[in-house]
């Protein structure tokens, strides 16, 4: 049984506004679950093993709504680049090669490797086309204890030949077989992945909403991302009133279909009234709507209508799989967007950054990304001990800080579901 308790300084989200911590507290794991967080360890739980971080920073772990593992080898390449293009300079080439099992085993170690050495204990990620690869790339995960969705992209049309379902029945067909094939993994889930409305023909959405149906799969793609996408939806899909439309009239937008869709920089009142009338998550991506020239997504609109949001690393538009980055950098453009666009939206603050990287987008998997009882006990802890200071912090400075200044080499331990997945100090 996973029975244990943390001591340190325990931070965590109640709510958007209510960022809770207790100094030098206790967070108490049992089966797996967290038990809440005491100042002084009850009675009941004297027995349990501990781990003892007096002092240092204990937070949920970090979840990541939205990243390309077969994008990660070429990170930080295309920046002068617009969606699309990019998309096709770049991206597509890369995913070609994952038709290679030698090369997918190469490259997703790096990948799983690296992401079990960050902060995210919790992700929703893209594959490619071909089964084989994905299936590399869940058992990569699933060996590193990581909770993850995976998908295993679809796409029919407006790409490379060699990236192109034959047919929406083969898709269907080879689909349906990885999903059988993978829904045995205990840490590791298949999620529906059409890459975007542009790839994906109503026949294929529409094979893609059968398999919904049949195995209650959650889904994943992009939306209004880019102008001259959502343009090109319009013209596409002439029967529908704005983008997400492309999707809803497949089933595939919430309700009895959990979503996450990435980016919604420009979702208008019709799409956000949509998304929030029927539970789909926004991914907020600000560091790859900044590198591909997108925009700045409202996420303070989405937060105070009461929308499902989190934050997504979006590996390789975004450049590090770090959601400390994501946080800072949805804050700084928060405040861009404040300044230059819309000052009726009021930039993020720090509490509502640190709760929509771990209890928002951890809602996507249930009861994540918290310390409250009954949570799925994720933790990660952070030793700041590294970054000297000429004068004492408290530990909302401290962990302020953090969100701006933390690397992988900050990480002392990392646990999700219950797990202990590594520890670096142990004192």
């Amino acid at each position: 049984m996973l029975n244990y308790v943390i001591k340190g300084n325990i931070c965590y989200s109640k709510s958007s506004k209510e960022l809770s911590v207790i100094e030098n507290g206790y967070a108490v794991c049992e089966n797996g679950r967290s038990a809440g967080v005491y100042q002084a360890l009850p009675a009941c739980y004297e027995a349990f093993p501990q781990y003892d971080y007096t002092d240092k920073i204990v937070i949920p772990g970090l979840c990541d709504l939205h990243v390309h593992a077969p994008q990660y080898p070429f990170r930080g390449l295309g920046m002068d680049l617009e969606l699309i293009d990019w998309l096709n300079t770049h991206t597509f080439v890369e995913e070609a090669k994952y038709a290679d099992p030698a090369y997918a085993e190469q490259s997703y170690t790096i990948f799983a490797n690296d992401l079990l050495a960050s902060a995210t204990t919790r992700a929703c990620i893209f594959g490619t086309i071909h089964p084989q690869a994905t299936k590399l790339l869940m058992e990569k995960l699933e060996q590193t204890g990581i909770q993850a969705y995976v998908g295993k992209v679809n796409m029919d049309r407006n790409c490379p030949k060699n990236l192109c379902d034959q047919s929406a029945d083969q898709a269907f067909t080879e689909t349906e077989q990885w999903i059988a094939d993978t829904y045995h993994y205990k840490n590791v889930k298949p999620i529906l992945t059409p890459r975007f409305i542009p790839t994906c023909s109503d026949a294929l959405m529409e094979k893609l909403s059968l398999l919904q149906k049949k195995y209650h799969l959650p889904a994943q793609s992009h939306l209004s991302e880019n102008l001259g996408e959502i343009q090109w939806v319009s013209e596409l899909c002439p029967d529908t009133a704005f983008y997400g439309e492309a999707y809803a009239k497949h089933g595939m937008f919430g309700g009895s279909c959990k979503t996450i869709m990435a980016h919604c920089v420009y979702s208008n009142e019709a799409e956000i009234a949509l998304m929030k009338a029927q539970g789909v998550f926004v991914a907020h991506c600000p560091e790859s709507n900044t590198n591909l020239l997108s925009g700045i997504a409202p996420v303070r609109t989405y937060l105070d209508q009461g929308i499902h949001t989190g934050l997504g690393s979006d590996m390789a538009a975004g450049t590090s799989l770090s959601i400390f980055k994501a946080m800072a950098m949805a804050i700084q453009c928060s405040k861009l967007r404040w300044r230059l666009v819309d000052q009726s939206l009021e930039p993020l603050h720090f509490e509502e950054a640190f709760y929509l990287a771990t209890k928002g987008g951890g809602a996507f998997f249930g009861k994540a990304g918290s310390f409250e009882a009954g949570y799925a006990f994720d933790a990660v802890v952070l030793d700041d001990a590294p970054l000297v200071h000429p004068q004492p912090l408290n530990v909302k400075g401290r962990r302020e800080r953090l969100i701006y200044l933390a690397t992988d080499q900050h990480i002392a331990a990392k646990f999700a579901g219950g797990k202990n997945l590594f520890e670096r100090v142990h004192s």
